[in-house]
């Protein structure tokens, strides 16, 4: 089951009434709702990608062995949903347990700011500015992605950020901890799983969700 959130903070949210799409956050005002499970499960997924379609759903694909998808969410629904988020986790020799966590969004949504523990409700201005730090593909489209600084944000070491734009939404990757960000250098493929079918149900999902 999918529960209501604000995408911007931790407050619970109320439905406005009267047909509006919108839910109400004592922090943020009128918001579109960020949908998430309590755990990631095959059903909550399949929910998930019913409220979302046809906004896209990324997934690092395919999996490598041993890792699973512990997270997902979405802000908005049906034909308002202007974000999308998926986190799997696995391990490397180097770095021990790893999250990362994908997100698209239209820009000034906030929700991947919330996720990355950033400052500000769109990536700053690295992002486009020199060379790029790591490349993912989008199927066949290469997608360049630059470093999204966390300086003087709550545990601005553990993580690494990454941003850049895909079909005219920012694509945000952020990695715990910070080092396995050299995992990206392999150019990893991200999937719209939402156009896939019945291949999902093959998917392993595992939780507790990490924290963000």
């Amino acid at each position: 089951m999918l529960r209501a959130a604000c995408p911007r903070c931790p407050a619970p949210v109320a439905p406005i009434g009267d047909g509006s799409p919108l839910w109400s956050c004592p922090e943020h005002g009128p918001v579109a709702a960020l949908w998430r499970p309590d755990e990631a499960s095959y059903d909550g997924f399949a929910e998930h990608l019913l409220r979302s379609k046809p906004f896209p759903t990324f997934l690092p694909w395919p999996l490598s062995p041993g890792w699973s998808v512990t997270d997902f969410a979405a802000v908005g629904q049906d034909e308002g949903v202007v974000a999308t988020m998926t986190c799997v986790s696995g391990s490397s020799a180097l770095d021990g347990p790893v999250d990362v966590h994908v997100v698209s969004e239209e820009p000034g949504t906030g929700f991947a700011a919330r996720v990355a523990g950033t400052g500000h409700a769109d990536p700053g201005r690295e992002v486009g500015v020199g060379p790029s730090e790591v490349r993912v593909r989008l199927e066949r489209q290469p997608v360049a992605l630059w470093t999204v600084s966390t300086s003087a944000a709550p545990g601005e070491w553990d993580r690494s950020v990454l941003a850049g734009e895909a079909h005219g939404r920012w694509l945000w990757i952020v990695v715990r901890p910070a080092a396995a960000v050299l995992l990206l250098r392999d150019e990893w493929i991200l999937r719209d799983v939402s156009e896939v079918g019945p291949v999902v149900v093959e998917l392993p999902f595992s939780g507790p969700a990490p924290t963000w």
